[in-house]
């Protein structure tokens, strides 16, 4: 599904705010049917302005992999010194970038594509994107630690609360966090704020795109399935962000 405004748009027939003014016309027909603002129109359907059908050309399929990212590897494009960069390491075939990144010293998952577009839409913290963790520290933990962490960390050095999250215990020393945003070393920081130390953090999720059991160094190409529920999840942020900007 796809908002009627951003598929005219798409189609190089004018911008989405003429697009809306032209449906309000009722010079937009869908299916020969009056259209109406803000409706979603799904593959297939015909859509004409006074008279001349409206045709998207259909993009090429862009590339989307998940990678296990090993520890010691920076989420990096340029040169790091005696550090190897993710770029560097994979060797892909063509030019592509993470969208977001993982610091040195934690492993799991990445995805990385040729799709700008892609990237911004996952990257934009106001979204709420879920991004699941496995987190190793130095040592036991009560359940106020996991209470600590879920209602939210003040972390001095970025002078921010963090948002509040999901978190549940999965051994004596590790836990599982859900986070909604990606300030800069976020999990070590809360940790050490609450007076323990990060041995091992590994993302397992971003999104509906899962780690699984793919081994640490390898990667694979996202599945046409997970692309279409991963641009549906995007698609309805877009949706409710044009919803709360027209008021």
């Amino acid at each position: 599904m796809i908002r009627l405004n951003k598929y005219m748009s798409e189609a190089g027939v004018c911008s989405r705010r003429e697009a809306d003014r032209l449906i309000m016309q009722g010079r937009v027909l869908v299916d020969g049917k009056p259209a109406q603002t803000g409706m979603q129109i799904r593959e297939g359907q015909k859509v004409e302005l006074d008279g001349r059908p409206v045709v998207r050309e259909e993009k090429e399929r862009f590339t989307l992999i998940a990678v296990n990212k090993p520890r010691g590897i920076v989420c990096s494009e340029v040169s790091q010194g005696g550090d190897q960069n993710i770029i560097e390491f994979l060797g892909y075939p063509k030019r592509i970038t993470y969208a977001g990144r993982l610091d040195k010293d934690s492993e799991g998952l990445l995805l990385m594509t040729d799709n700008g577009d892609l990237i911004n839409q996952m990257m934009r913290g106001a979204n709420l994107h879920e991004k699941e963790y496995e987190v190793t520290v130095d040592r036991p933990f009560n359940d106020r630690f996991l209470r600590d962490l879920e209602a939210g960390v003040y972390l001095r050095e970025l002078d921010v609360t963090t948002r509040p999250c999901r978190a549940e215990r999965i051994g004596k020393r590790k836990f599982r966090i859900i986070l909604t945003q990606g300030l800069n070393r976020q999990i070590r920081r809360m940790c050490k704020e609450l007076g323990y130390h990060v041995q091992e953090l590994k993302r397992v999720r971003i999104m509906n795109i899962c780690l699984g059991h793919l081994q640490t160094g390898g990667w694979r190409n996202v599945t046409e399935q997970e692309v279409k529920e991963l641009l549906e999840l995007l698609q309805a942020d877009n949706t409710e962000m044009e919803d709360r900007q027209n008021g």
